[in-house]
C-alpha cells in the first residue's frame, strides 16, 4: 500500500519531525539573476551553485527571498518519526505532503538498472533545469542502512557516482606569461570564452614550456578544455584535424614580461625564472602570499585589494601592511565608478575589518611568518622544521649554511636559499620593520621554556577533514602533534603511522583504508593531544 494513501495521521508517529534537504538555484533563475546584474553594471555569479550559496549568506532576508531559490527535500532527522520502511517510500510521502522532491528518482532492483540510470543521467545532464555533477545511489531499506552504518566520514549505504568532467572545444587565442612570487614564469592559455561545468572559462594554466611542447598546443588551435575536479580549468590538447595553416608554436620569452629582466632556467628545473629582485609582478604575488590562509591569514586581503594598494604606491613589501590605518584604507580607489560616475572606494566597513585582521596576524606562529616571508624552497613543512630548530629570528639569522643543512628535511640547496635570503640587505630591512611592528618572531614552544615529553617520536600522522568538535584547524592540531615529537605529513604512504579523519575526510582516508593504515577519529586525536599516548 502506498504511504500517502494511508493518510498523514497514520504515518506521523508523534506529530512533529525535522525535514532535511538542499537549496538550489534553477538554471532559468540563474540566467535571469545574471542578466539583471549585467543590466545594472554589476558582475554576475560564476555558476548556479555559487549563486545559491551567496543568496543564502545575505544578511538581508529580502534579498534572499528575491533570488528565486528552490529546494529538494530527501531526508528527515529521525526515520523513526514516521512509518516509512525505506528511502523511496520516504520520498513518496514527502511529495504527498507537499514538499518539493526531485522527480528524477528511480527505485532500481539490480546493478544493471543502477548503471542504466547513471548512464541516462549523463546523457540528460544538459537538459535538466538544474545543475548536477553526479548521481547518489542509496540502499533503500532503513533497516539495512542502520545495519551497514557509517565510516568516519560517510555512510556505507550511499555512494556518489560522479560524472566525467565536461569537455568543450574552443579557440586558443594566445599564450601569455604570468610571473609568480618566486619569479617563476607560467604560460597561461588565453581562450575564446566557453561555458564549462557551469561557469565561463577564458584562461587556463599551461604549467611550463615543456608541457606546452608535450601537448603540442599552438596559438590559433581549437583545443579541448575541461575543469579538473570540476574546479580548475585545464587544456587537454589540440584538435589537430582543425589546426589552421597559420597556427604558431609558442616559446618562452627571453625577458620577464613584468620588468624586462632576463629569464633563466636552472639545470634540472622545468621553470624559467625572472632573476630581478625589483620585479613588480613578484612583489604583488609575495604580498598576496603573505596574507594567504596558510601564511599570516589576513582575511579579506585578496588579489584585488592588494593590486590597488600596489598601484597606489602605498604598499611595496609585506612590512607596509602594518602601517595602514582605517581612514586611508577606506578611501582606497577600487578602480571602478558608480552610476553617478564617482570612484568606488573600499569603504569604512571593509577597512575596519582589514585593519583588525592585520593586527591579529601579528600573533601568528613563527613558522607561518617564515612561510609567508617568501623564501624560495621554503614551504609550510620546511618552515616548521626551521622554527623548531631555530626558535627565534635572531638564532635563525645567526645560523650558517652548515647548521641549516643539518636540520632534518633541509639539504644544502634549501640551506643556501635560506642563508642568502636572510643576508640580503633589502630582506633584512623588511624583517626588522616587521619586528618593530610587533610581528611574532619567536616559536611558541620556545617561549614556554620547556619541551613536552616526546612520546610520539618516530610516528607519522596525516590529518584530513575538518576537526569540528575542537574547532582546531589541521595546522593547529599538527603543531600539537609535532610538539610531542611526531612528524606530520601531507600524504599517506605505507610509512604513515596513523591517519586522523575529521568530518568530510577526503581521498587520504580512502588511501589509508587501501593501505591498511590505522584511522583515528577526532575524539581519539584529542585524547592523544591531552595524554601524549596512543589510545588502545
Amino acid at each position: 500500500m502506498r504511504l500517502h494513501e494511508a493518510g498523514l495521521a497514520d504515518v506521523v508517529r508523534d506529530g512533529s519531525f525535522e525535514v532535511r534537504g538542499e537549496v538550489y538555484m534553477p538554471k532559468s533563475s540563474f540566467e535571469a539573476l545574471n542578466a539583471a546584474a549585467e543590466a545594472n553594471g554589476k558582475q554576475g555569479f560564476a555558476n548556479p551553485r555559487n549563486a545559491a550559496a551567496g543568496s543564502l549568506r545575505q544578511k538581508d532576508p529580502k534579498i534572499t527571498a528575491n533570488r528565486d531559490l528552490a529546494t529538494f527535500l530527501y531526508a528527515i532527522a529521525d526515520e523513526q518519526a514516521i512509518a516509512a520502511d525505506g528511502q523511496f517510500e520516504l520520498l513518496e510521502w514527502l511529495g504527498a505532503c507537499g514538499f518539493h522532491v526531485n522527480p528524477d528518482v528511480t527505485r532500481c532492483k539490480t546493478r544493471e538498472e543502477v548503471h542504466e540510470f547513471c548512464q541516462r543521467a549523463v546523457e540528460r545532464r544538459d537538459d535538466l533545469p538544474y545543475e548536477i555533477d553526479g548521481v547518489v545511489v542509496k540502499v533503500n531499506s532503513f533497516t539495512r542502512q542502520a545495519a551497514m552504518g557509517y565510516t568516519a566520514r560517510a555512510p556505507r549505504w550511499a555512494m556518489a557516482f560522479k560524472f566525467p568532467p565536461e569537455e568543450k572545444a574552443t579557440k586558443l587565442i594566445g599564450i601569455t606569461v604570468q610571473v609568480g612570487r618566486t619569479g617563476a614564469l607560467t604560460p597561461v592559455a588565453e581562450l575564446e570564452p566557453v561555458s564549462v561545468a557551469g561557469s565561463t572559462v577564458a584562461r587556463a594554466t599551461l604549467h611550463n614550456e615543456d608541457e606546452v611542447r608535450r601537448k603540442d598546443v599552438r596559438i590559433g588551435d581549437t583545443v579541448i578544455v575541461r575543469k579538473a575536479g570540476d574546479v580548475i580549468p585545464e587544456v587537454l590538447g589540440p584538435v589537430e584535424s582543425l589546426r589552421p595553416a597559420d597556427a604558431r608554436e609558442w616559446r618562452m620569452p627571453p625577458e620577464c614580461p613584468s620588468c624586462g629582466s632576463p629569464v633563466i632556467r636552472e639545470e634540472g628545473e622545468v621553470a624559467y625564472r625572472c632573476i630581478s629582485i625589483d620585479c613588480p609582478a613578484q612583489a604583488q604575488e609575495r604580498l598576496v602570499h603573505w596574507a594567504s590562509r596558510g601564511a599570516m591569514d589576513i582575511d579579506g586581503m585578496g588579489d584585488e585589494i592588494v593590486g590597488r594598494l600596489v598601484e597606489s604606491g602605498r604598499v611595496t613589501d609585506v612590512a607596509d601592511y602594518y602601517s595602514l590605518d582605517e581612514v586611508e584604507l577606506s578611501l582606497l580607489d577600487m578602480g571602478r565608478v558608480n552610476k553617478e560616475g564617482n570612484p568606488i572606494r573600499l569603504g569604512e566597513t571593509v577597512a575596519k575589518k582589514l585593519v583588525a585582521q592585520i593586527e591579529e596576524s601579528k600573533t601568528r606562529p613563527f613558522a607561518r611568518m617564515l612561510f609567508g616571508i617568501g623564501m624560495r624552497h621554503v614551504g609550510k613543512t620546511v618552515a616548521e622544521a626551521i622554527a623548531a630548530a631555530f626558535p627565534t629570528m635572531d638564532l635563525l639569522m645567526e645560523a650558517d649554511e652548515e647548521a641549516l643543512a643539518a636540520v632534518e628535511g633541509i639539504g644544502p640547496k634549501i640551506a643556501h636559499s635560506i642563508y642568502v635570503f636572510l643576508r640580503t640587505p633589502q630582506n633584512k630591512q623588511v624583517i626588522e620593520r616587521l619586528r618593530k611592528a610587533g610581528v611574532n618572531m619567536i616559536d611558541e614552544l620556545a617561549d614556554e621554556g620547556e619541551q613536552l615529553p616526546q612520546t610520539l617520536a618516530g610516528l607519522t600522522f596525516v590529518l584530513t577533514g575538518a576537526l569540528v568538535q575542537s574547532g582546531m584547524t589541521r595546522d593547529e592540531a599538527g603543531a600539537q602533534l609535532k610538539a610531542r615529537g611526531a612528524k606530520v605529513s601531507g600524504s599517506v604512504s605505507k610509512k604513515t603511522s596513523y591517519v586522523v579523519a575529521g568530518e568530510a575526510a577526503g581521498s587520504k582516508y580512502d588511501k589509508a583504508i587501501s593501505l591498511g593504515v590505522p584511522v583515528l577519529d577526532e575524539n581519539q586525536l584529542l585524547a592523544i593531544l591531552e595524554t601524549g599516548e596512543i589510545p588502545e
